[in-house]
């Protein structure tokens, strides 16, 4: 091993890594401008990693090491690990699988299974989501791939439905009328869509109906808490019942009424 070899291997790593390392987040800025974050991310990998190893087999064929051995020992360890690292393949393949297809990006909401939260990176082996109350879940991408996936984001405007309730001895096209205008009076909610008051049956205690509205993505719970606010001090203003739960006690026309016996505390017979 010469001088020359030692200075050729250390130019190829001083200059070889951040040089790949600098094409590589280009070309991720590039393809996130032009199509999307999640497919820079990507493509970022796809250039590092290998250039990365070209550059570790280039620094040892420098500093003279046969790389026969290093080829024959890897082709063994290639065949063990390739049976140990099945799943790992399988969510390399289901990542280039989310790629084609993009059902949802970084900086997108969704919801896998009981887990909802905002994606931060889309990576070759998963996908990191930190949760709403700022926690860090990793999913495998074959997971995303056989899992139900919804991206809540994925559009710009959502449709919230709320369910109201009122008592049965009200007027129900007064309800309506009043939901109608508390809709209108929200400034964040769309009037187009248009808002709709759906009657979806008799409750146990009360008419319930859906009260669906539209509104932008981002301002979806803060439009939401507003409306609910907004909904019971208009019903409080115009006398709106919304009950609670009753329970009615009947025995049947045919069986004899329920035996009431009014108990008198102990202290107060005593003087009787």
């Amino acid at each position: 091993m010469d001088l020359g070899s030692l200075l050729r291997a250390a130019l190829l790593v001083i200059v070889g890594v951040p040089a790949t390392w600098a094409l590589a987040r280009g070309v991720r800025r590039y393809v996130a401008g032009g199509y999307s974050a999640h497919r820079g991310l990507v493509f970022e990998k796809l250039i590092l990693y290998p250039g990365l190893i070209v550059i570790f087999i280039s620094v040892l064929m420098e500093l003279g090491f046969s790389l026969t051995p290093l080829m024959g020992a890897a082709g063994i360890m290639g065949i063990a690990m390739g049976f140990a690292a099945q799943t790992s393949v399988s969510n390399i393949i289901s990542g280039f699988f989310l790629l084609a297809e993009e059902p949802f990006k970084v900086d997108d909401i969704i919801e896998v299974g009981d887990v909802q939260g905002l994606v931060m990176t889309v990576d070759m082996l998963s996908v990191k989501i930190r949760t709403f109350d700022n926690k860090l879940v990793r999913i495998p991408n074959e997971t995303l791939v056989k899992s139900q996936v919804t991206t809540v984001t994925r559009f710009p405007i959502r449709r919230m439905d709320l369910l109201v309730g009122v008592a049965y001895k009200e007027n129900l096209g007064r309800v309506k009328e009043v939901l109608l205008d508390v809709a209108e009076g929200s400034p964040h909610v769309l009037m187009e869509p248009e808002p709709l008051v759906i009657f979806v049956g008799y409750g146990q205690s009360s008419i319930d109906f859906k009260f669906a509205v539209w509104a932008k993505s981002e301002q979806y719970l803060e439009v939401k808490n507003q409306l609910l606010e907004d909904i019971k001090a208009r019903f409080d203003g115009e006398g709106i019942e919304m009950p609670f739960p009753h329970r009615t006690l009947y025995a049947g026309s045919v069986t004899d009424p329920f035996p009431v016996r009014v108990v008198v505390g102990a202290g107060e017979g005593d003087g009787d």
